[in-house]
């Protein structure tokens, strides 16, 4: 789901905040007092076996930045779009996409057209869904005024990324509404997962009479307006939100819940402590973090369903600031992690070490490219790295990380790790996640925890996180030549074995350079309570969705 997944998308067992694929500065709306939509049409009544009508109970760790598609990039605001909109096509419980709004697609031969056909759709305040309003949304999110940190998701499309980065017109960008209910997209070379992008929050349409008419439309439920399974009829924030069931949405006969009760929770024991209770349906992934002191208990019990996914845990490191403006030292401090310690130990969850950039669904070089826990290495790789930036003691080292007792104890461990093995005192600094992204994107720390959230199941949206400097996602501010030009080629190639090749020679580039720090590649740990007919929605890639939950 997303940037510095995401982002978007953010907020796996232990990320309460991933991102699905995130960039540069980012203009956020400042948040109003909560409002709540008392306009709302009352959803129509599906009833649980008691005959009341049906409730999902829910907690996420922090404040959604954003219910606007172009600007989310978190997994809590990922959660709000998904919840809320509609695009052209949905991933569906097989894990493929399936058409959504649009109710036909057309695909030329050369695979460089899409025509979408619309099917009748409406807006939550009655508004018919048009092509317009998915021409104006994919532009508005390409628009470098927007700063989006996930337009360059829209890049595969035809003159997109020349538009975001200044150098086309908008009239060039391939994406254009021949009436109200068909919408041809020209893309760039083929893409074959382009229909997978779709689906995508970025993809997302926007009503554009709402948006013009109110540049703060979608942070607060009284102005929000969408198209998806839910309507967003209250968000107090900073501590809960409410979705009701849309019913002007096209396929709300499958939306089975009447309300979805969202509560803001930061503190993880308090939150299973709730689910303990009755209050809450469901804890843990993919919104929250099931606390890891609980962690034995519960798999002892049975209670905990854990289900891996191809999502990364990372450490990143600001390149443009000493000492991690040396390879050397970036490696040293990589090689010192005892991930395997980390894991039986810490998180509990039987994630696995991640020793790539790819994951094992992506993977083209499996067995990775160091080894775990490399102490004799690191050391030497410390001691020439200072050498060669003249130092002979390192400056202080700050880890920082957004609010959660799973990213501190995590922290804390290698922390004494890096102690341990390399004699380098580091102190840990949190931030709550809105806070944090900020930091991680004016590059105002030294070494940042992120979660990664692939988008679609293919290497190069790991692979594009890092190809610019400058780009939505990439906080580490490395940047390299061939790098990049091996990444830009992947985009283009469609022989499988070719492709494979050209990620094989990215991949060794950026562990030889080691930008960022892979730990482990998720798993999902949650529990549900007994009543949860059909749970949420978790695709293999750490993407959920709430339309299709179901109580008993």
């Amino acid at each position: 789901m997303r940037k510095n997944a995401f982002v978007l998308l953010s907020s796996i067992a232990l990320a309460s905040a991933a991102m699905a694929g995130c960039a540069g500065n980012q203009t956020q709306e400042t948040a109003q007092p909560s409002t709540t939509n008392q306009g709302a049409t009352a959803p129509s009544a599906a009833k649980t076996d008691s005959g009341k009508p049906k409730l999902f109970r829910i907690a996420i760790t922090s404040e959604p930045s954003t219910a606007d598609p172009a600007i989310a990039e978190d997994n809590q605001s990922n959660m709000m779009v998904t919840s809320t909109f509609a695009g052209l096509t949905r991933i569906g419980e097989d894990d493929k996409p399936h058409e959504e709004v649009a109710e036909k697609i057309d695909v030329s031969p050369d695979g460089l057209t899409y025509t979408f056909h619309l099917r009748d759709s409406q807006w939550s305040n009655g508004d018919p869904v048009t092509a317009h309003d998915f021409e104006f949304a994919w532009k508005r999110a390409l628009a470098p005024e927007t700063a989006s940190n996930y337009a360059y998701q829209l890049y595969y499309i035809k003159g997109g990324e020349a538009y975001n980065t200044k150098k086309g017109k908008v009239e060039d960008v391939g994406v254009k509404a021949l009436d109200d209910k068909t919408l041809e997209v020209k893309l760039a070379n083929p893409t074959p997962f382009f229909l997978e992008l779709t689906a995508f929050m970025t993809y997302m349409p926007v009503n554009e009479k709402v948006a013009k008419a109110n540049p703060k439309w979608a942070l607060e439920a009284a102005t929000h307006v969408g198209n998806g399974p839910y309507k967003l009829t209250d968000w107090q924030h900073k501590s809960k939100i409410e979705f009701t069931k849309n019913d002007t949405y096209w396929d709300k006969d499958n939306v089975k819940m009447d309300k979805i009760d969202v509560s803001m929770i930061e503190d993880e024991n308090t939150a299973l402590s709730m689910f303990d209770n009755g209050e809450l349906d469901w804890d843990g992934a993919p919104y929250n973090t099931i606390p890891l002191d609980a962690m034995p208990s519960l798999k002892d019990s049975g209670k905990v369903k854990i289900k891996p996914i191809a999502t990364s845990y990372w450490y990143k490191f600001n390149t443009e600031k000493a000492p991690f403006n040396n390879a050397k030292i970036r490696k040293a401090f990589a090689y010192a992690i005892d991930r395997k310690s980390l894991i039986d130990n810490v998180t509990q969850a039987d994630q696995m070490p991640a020793m790539g950039l790819f994951p094992p669904s992506m993977a083209v070089k499996p067995d990775g490219y160091f080894k775990d826990n490399d102490v004799e290495t690191a050391k030497q790789l410390l001691a020439e790295g200072m050498k060669e930036l003249g130092i002979t003691k390192l400056p202080p080292i700050t880890i920082s990380h957004n609010a959660g007792d799973g990213h501190k104890k995590i922290a804390e461990a290698i922390q004494g790790q890096w102690k341990k093995a390399l004699g380098v005192d580091t102190k840990i600094e949190s931030q709550e996640f809105k806070v944090y992204l900020e930091t991680l994107h004016q590059g105002t720390y030294q070494v940042g925890r992120i979660g990664w959230i692939p988008d679609f199941n293919d290497a190069i949206n790991y692979a594009e996180v890092f190809k610019d400097k400058n780009g939505g996602n990439n906080d580490t501010r490395w940047e390299n030549p061939r790098y990049k030009e091996l990444v830009n080629q992947a985009g283009k190639e469609s022989d499988p074995e070719k492709r494979k090749a050209l990620f094989a020679e990215a991949e060794q580039i950026i562990m030889d350079e080691m930008p960022f720090i892979p730990i482990y590649y998720y798993t999902r740990a949650w529990v549900e309570a007994d009543n949860v007919a059909h749970g949420i929605y978790q695709d293999p890639l750490g993407n959920s969705d709430l339309k299709w939950v179901d109580m008993k």
